[in-house]
């Protein structure tokens, strides 16, 4: 390899030979049939052995482009053989030798021809009579450049000298080849190899290298776990008669099923040996704020304080108020956020112990801001905030306890995969007296249609969410014909037209809190009756008297983010709908949008979007100093999934503390190479 390939590839990330062997192709072809030049048609791939005859170079008018032609007669026929740009082709000793050609056949003028095809010896053929790996690009390099060169690999290597990190009772449990034998595979797959099963990723050598991947993952997750289970509790809570009486006291309604089971959950942690790390998570409007809320009056009655971090100042000035309401009576709150008022005076009140319900943003992470003695931290939209934030919550108390929540319903391959064995608690249940929201999707083009339906859910006295993915845009519009993705300052002049007369307000998160509290507020009191928003409202926002919610631009959305939007509307017992507008839409946006309309289910849309766009960076495991997944791909792995934890946890708890060291250390040191990943 030369200079320059070799530093395109460093750039590229690939400095050693174990880094381009786990370069892997992206699909197989099934080059082992060799056709007969007798038997070939237009408009397909063949390989073909032959011997090539009367090669010559041609020039063209083109600069820099040349043709290189030939004959190849396998004796069954002979066929016209084209090649673009090899010239040096024309210079080799070819002639009457017999090759193998791969190829796709065209008509051409003079009937058919071979189109650039590879030019093989048949002992050394790489390109063709073989079930042939393509591979991505990389370095700039080609498929067909990349095959010369992880050849060139795999020939100056004996792969069985790669060690093989797990046991072998762990590979014959499951049936997987030694890692080395799994990549020589791939790469250079067997005469009789199952092609079908290469290019669906579940031949036995790339199952090795999907396991590989997700037992690394898993085996960081259960290490670390490990260190929190021995973590012994410093804070111990009484649950008896005098805190249930209280917790019933502050409770408005009746709880669901979901509620209770999620309730003993968090109470049977909070009573347990260590301290609690729990992930409650549940639909838009499951009640998630209340449960919270009750874990809190335990903490409370105990003589603790409490904390509640939300990501937004919005979001925690909502759950202030609502929890002011709830609890507000009995308990003493304050509000830590960026723009609070005579904020010296609340953390001296916070420190002292006088406040004992501390709702906030970041702010509640600052140096100044002490506890007196913290005993329960809820974090809201969870996935919003980084690990090392969290960590720094819990650090303003000696080892309180943390329950993380989100609204965002996680797919349990995510889960497993971003918190391992964390415990989890699913609100699956919606409470009693929210009513389901029809959604409808429709075309940009049918927007006056639709807002004149508004018209008329307004008059008969309902509020509505209009929304818009930006803030404002380059192009000129108006709600009647908007600029090419929708924006507030492209549809707010039209808007106010097409709904004159009832009274419209405008949100978003550039605006001071207080001017945006206000027009929430006129909104919430039915002041307002149309409220113009970014995703500003997609979390935290209740207005029962809600009904109706128009998305504009619905394809510039993703799906978990639409299905949040909507749980804005259907929050109180009368009849809502969600409309979706739409401009061009690719097939993806199609399918996306599909899936909104079809379901209400966030778990199954959860689902579908992890489908759809893939894991990203799982729920925010990179922060964590995770290894990242590079083989496997979720959701389709998930069954590998579940074997790597049960496997992960079976390896802490058999290994010795000095096979355990080496194995935290070859996980953590390699991102899980070593385990093939």
């Amino acid at each position: 390899m030369g200079p320059a390939r070799a530093r395109a590839l460093a750039e590229a990330g690939y400095h050693t030979a174990l880094d381009l062997l786990f370069h892997l192709p992206s699909r197989y072809e099934d080059r082992r049939t060799v056709a007969s030049v007798a038997s070939v048609a237009a408009g397909g791939s063949y390989t073909l052995l032959g011997k090539l005859r009367n090669l010559r170079r041609l020039r063209t008018r083109r600069r820099g482009f040349s043709l290189v032609r030939g004959l190849l007669d396998d004796g069954t026929g002979t066929l016209p053989v084209v090649w673009f740009n090899r010239p040096y082709l024309a210079n080799q000793e070819l002639e009457g030798e017999e090759h193998i050609l791969h190829g796709a056949v065209r008509e051409a003028a003079s009937g058919l021809e071979l189109v650039n095809p590879s030019c093989e010896r048949p002992e050394r053929a790489l390109h063709g009579a073989r079930v042939t790996p393509v591979y991505p690009a990389a370095g700039g390099l080609s498929a067909p450049v990349l095959r010369r060169v992880l050849a060139g690999v795999l020939g100056g290597l004996d792969l069985r000298q790669i060690p093989e990190p797990l046991p072998a009772d762990i590979l014959d449990r499951h049936g997987l080849p030694p890692l080395g034998e799994a990549l020589e595979a791939l790469h250079h797959p067997a005469p009789d190899a199952d092609v079908e099963a290469l290019n669906r990723r579940r031949s036995p050598a790339h199952l090795r290298l999907i396991y590989g991947d997700l037992l690394a993952l898993q085996l960081a997750l259960a290490l670390l776990r490990a260190e929190g289970r021995g973590e012994p509790r410093t804070l111990r809570y009484r649950v008896d008669a005098a805190v249930r009486q209280a917790a019933r006291e502050v409770l408005p309604f009746r709880l669901t099923a979901a509620q209770k089971r999620v309730l003993k959950e968090i109470v049977d942690d909070l009573e347990g040996p260590h301290p609690m790390l729990r992930l409650l998570q549940g639909d838009v409007g499951s009640g998630k704020t209340i449960v919270a809320a009750l874990a809190l009056v335990v903490a409370l009655e105990n003589g603790f304080q409490g904390a509640f971090m939300a990501p937004t100042e919005l979001l925690a000035e909502q759950h202030f108020a609502s929890l002011d309401r709830l609890l507000g009576g009995r308990y003493r709150l304050g509000l830590f956020t960026a723009s609070a008022a005579e904020p010296g005076r609340l953390r001296e009140r916070l420190a002292a112990g006088d406040v004992q319900l501390a709702v906030g943003t970041h702010a509640l992470i600052r140096e100044k801001v002490l506890f007196r003695r913290l005993g329960l931290a809820v974090v809201d939209e969870q996935h919003r905030f980084g690990v090392d934030q969290r960590g720094l919550l819990r650090q303003k108390g000696d080892r309180p306890d943390m329950l993380v929540m989100t609204a965002t319903p996680i797919p349990r391959s995510l889960a497993l995969v971003a918190y391992g064995d964390l415990p989890v608690s699913t609100l699956d249940e919606l409470p009693p007296g929210r009513s389901a929201v029809a959604t409808e999707v429709m075309p940009a083009r049918k927007r006056s249609e639709v807002y004149g339906r508004l018209r008329e859910e307004l008059a008969g006295g309902g509020r509505a969410y209009v929304v818009v993915p930006l803030i404002d845009g380059s192009g000129e519009g108006s709600a009647a014909s908007p600029a090419s993705t929708a924006s507030i300052a492209a549809v707010e002049e039209g808007l106010r037209e097409l709904l004159a007369g009832f009274p419209l307000a405008v949100v978003h998160g550039r605006m001071p809190s207080a001017e945006r509290d206000r027009a929430m507020r006129a909104f919430a009191a039915g002041e307002v009756r149309v409220l113009l928003a970014t995703t500003v409202i997609e979390v935290g926002v209740d207005v029962p008297e809600a009904t109706w919610m128009v998305i504009e631009s619905a394809e510039r959305f993703g799906l978990a983010q639409l299905h949040q939007l909507r749980g804005r509307v259907g929050r109180g017992a009368a009849a809502s709908v969600c409309v979706a507008l739409h401009g061009r839409l690719t097939e993806a946006g199609r399918e996306r949008l599909q899936v909104f309309a079809s379901t209400g289910d966030g778990f199954l849309i959860a689902e579908e979007d992890l489908r759809m766009r893939g894991p990203g960076d799982l729920l925010g495991t990179r922060q964590a100093g995770l290894p990242p997944l590079r083989i496997a791909r979720l959701p389709e792995d998930f069954e590998w999934l579940v074997r790597a934890r049960d496997d992960a946890r079976e390896l802490v708890e058999r290994l010795g503390a000095s096979e355990l060291e080496a194995l935290r250390g070859g996980v953590f040191a390699s991102g899980g190479a070593g385990l093939g990943a």
